[in-house]
């Protein structure tokens, strides 16, 4: 019997009702018409997307994903790496679920590629516990179920670990194949919109150069995740694209005390 994980913020960070989030997601990844040609740009091998309620971020994030439209056949795991801010603990903590629920459907859980991470990287658990509230993984669920129907999902939720610790998570799954990563981040919290805009403008040129050292958690919560992505380039080169870069006073928020976003996809060097 499948032991699924059940959602815990459908309906407060994004909509509980199939039709509603589809019909969000089909004005914001309009597919591609019947006889279109198709896109000869390769596909991201990560994506770094936002993860604050779809109402604020919804559409920088899918700017992300949709350049993931019709790549069932190359995309097989999603890894979905994001920061805990609910329940403190030490590591990466990952999920004993086999499932997990989305309005849409459930997702599989890559339990094979999970298994073999447990294995070899001592910084990965399982933590039930920390994952059950936690949204900055499971908002992206449903975009990956819409867009990717069959492919599997590994969550990995990062709370006190390193950037040494994660790079080696991340080099761990790197050549592994059809595994594909989604970083979870928002970026500056709760500055006037002027200086967040400035703010965050640092923080996309440091991410574009690849300078992870320089990244913390006022620039980023998902940070430790994204110097994960950019250690390891290193060894696997790539070229960044800033796909958007906005903040909640351009959403649904106002712009005294905002939340900023950014969507960057990262392209493997051949």
């Amino acid at each position: 019997m499948s032991h699924v994980r059940p959602t815990a913020v459908a309906g407060a960070f994004y909509p509980d009702d199939p039709e509603t989030i589809e019909s969000a997601f089909s004005q914001w990844m309009p597919r591609q018409e019947e006889h279109a040609k198709p896109s000869i740009k390769p596909l991201p091998r990560v994506l770094i997307v936002p993860h604050a309620g779809y109402v604020y971020s919804g559409e920088a994030a899918a700017k992300g994903y949709r350049l993931w439209q019709d790549s069932s056949s190359q995309i097989k795991t999603v890894v979905v790496m994001g920061p805990a801010h609910r329940v403190p603990f030490v590591g990466v903590a990952t999920i004993s679920s086999d499932e997990v629920a989305t309005p849409l459907g459930n997702l599989q859980v890559d339990v094979q590629l999970r298994d073999k991470l447990l294995e070899v990287c001592p910084q990965v658990g399982v933590s039930d516990m920390a994952n059950a509230p936690e949204h900055s993984l499971e908002v992206h669920f449903p975009f990956i179920k819409s867009l990717l129907p069959g492919v599997k999902v590994l969550p990995l939720l990062n709370g006190q670990v390193t950037a040494s610790e994660v790079i080696d998570v991340i080099q761990n799954l790197w050549n592994e194949e059809g595994v594909y990563f989604v970083i979870s981040s928002d970026l500056s919290h709760f500055h006037p919109y002027e200086e967040a805009q400035k703010l965050d403008g640092e923080t996309a040129k440091a991410i574009r150069q690849g300078n992870w050292q320089v990244l913390n958690g006022e620039m980023a919560c998902g940070y430790k995740g994204i110097q994960g992505v950019l250690g390891v380039m290193r060894d696997h080169p790539m070229m960044i694209e800033q796909v958007a870069l906005i903040n909640s006073g351009d959403t649904a928020g106002t712009k005294d005390r905002v939340v900023g976003y950014g969507t960057w996809a990262m392209y493997e060097l051949q």
